[in-house]
């Protein structure tokens, strides 16, 4: 067994609960004498796997549930689900003896934080949105530490310990400049770029608004476009219509993963869904954002696209108007004033907090005891 320290890393669902995690593996780097040993805890069905094995991590798959908004019986379900995602995380607990748990969001988070608990190995509970669910809300009540991104969310968790790190995000996506962002697509440096990404898997809105003005658009803007693999193939029989001139400016992806970094680096203007993501990235590259929240994302997403909008680094539309090509208005207005668009980006560069991961792996370290804090610069 690693002397190190081990730490295991819970969350799904979306990938906006599996980034913040790799983020703090990424930002241990340097952080602590030995390489902590992470080990992955995610839902057996959920698109976690994937990302966290591409990353190098191990991943391990325990049983969980939705239990809140079901049908009694579909709660019934997820209850049992639920009690055996306990065992079996109890079951991985015991074998790989971790230090310190860190759940980053999803319902997979809820049996192994349970069962952390019961095993008596301390947890932290890391919050993305600017409110927590009601699992969060529950594992506040148990967790050891609960870590959020914003000093506005403080009074919404009932945790004796809350500690604002800020959003965690990947090291690369600050070491892309504008420049060598742009050079990584081949596109010039001083034409504007719209970003448009609708999250692990794309989402319909944002595709039916941008191909159903996909030539006007691109008349005023080269597009970077993540479109989700289920409309990627329909997008691509479009693009492939286009003149040449303008099918040059349209690179389409059905997902970025090694291109995220570059691409929100190279944006001038993202257009999204409002995930707790675009609260840590947004900051990060200092990029303005045009915000749809997802009809049926619940509340968190208006919060979130509210946040930056009151800041003045977005603009919000609502997921109906922008079917109805509100949100290609939205975007043709503000890239035709880069004054705007330049207050929107420092704005949003304001809000950054570059050292959230690393003040989210110091936030576990000391949560893990006095062992492993002795070993991490600054705790003295």
């Amino acid at each position: 067994m690693s002397q190190s320290l081990r730490v295991l890393l819970a969350g799904g669902g979306t990938g906006g609960h599996v980034y913040p995690s790799l983020a703090v593996v990424a930002s241990s780097q340097g952080v602590v004498d030995e390489p902590p040993d992470f080990q992955y805890v995610g839902s057996a069905i959920g698109l976690e796997r994937p990302i966290v094995e591409k990353a190098g991590l191990p991943f391990h798959a325990v049983d969980a549930g939705a239990i809140r908004g079901r049908s009694p019986m579909a709660a019934v379900v997820g209850l049992a689900r639920c009690a055996r995602g306990v065992s079996q995380s109890r079951g991985l607990i015991r074998r790989l003896r971790p230090h310190a748990v860190l759940a980053t969001g999803g319902f997979v988070c809820v049996p192994v934080v349970l069962a952390a608990r019961i095993s008596g190995v301390p947890s932290v509970v890391y919050l993305p949105d600017l409110r927590p669910g009601w699992a969060v809300r529950f594992l506040s009540r148990i967790a050891s530490a609960v870590a959020v991104s914003f000093e506005d969310v403080r009074p919404y968790i009932s945790s004796r310990r809350v500690v604002v790190t800020g959003y965690p995000v990947r090291p690369d996506l600050m070491a892309w400049s504008r420049s060598s962002a742009r050079g990584f697509f081949g596109i010039p440096e001083d034409v504007p770029v719209t970003l448009v990404i609708g999250g692990s898997r794309g989402a319909r809105t944002l595709n039916q608004a941008v191909g159903h003005d996909l030539i006007p658009l691109l008349e005023r803007t080269w597009i970077i476009h993540a479109s989700g693999q289920q409309h990627f193939a329909a997008l691509d029989a479009q693009r492939s219509t286009l003149p040449d001139s303008l099918r040059e400016r349209y690179r389409l992806f059905p997902y970025l993963d090694a291109e995220l970094a570059p691409a929100m680096a190279a944006a001038t203007l993202v257009v999204a869904r409002s995930g707790a993501s675009v609260l840590g990235e947004l900051p990060a590259v200092g990029a303005p954002g045009a915000l749809v929240p997802g009809p049926f994302a619940g509340a968190h997403q208006r919060l979130n696209a509210r946040f930056l909008a009151d800041r003045g680094a977005a603009v919000v539309v609502d997921d109906q108007a922008a079917q109805q090509g509100a949100l290609v208005t939205e975007v043709l207005v503000l890239l035709a004033d880069p004054a705007r668009i330049a207050s929107m980006a420092r704005s949003a560069r304001s809000l950054a907090r570059p050292e959230a991961a690393q003040a989210l792996f110091r936030l576990v370290a000391d949560v893990a005891g006095e062992t492993f804090r002795r070993r991490v610069e600054g705790f003295a």
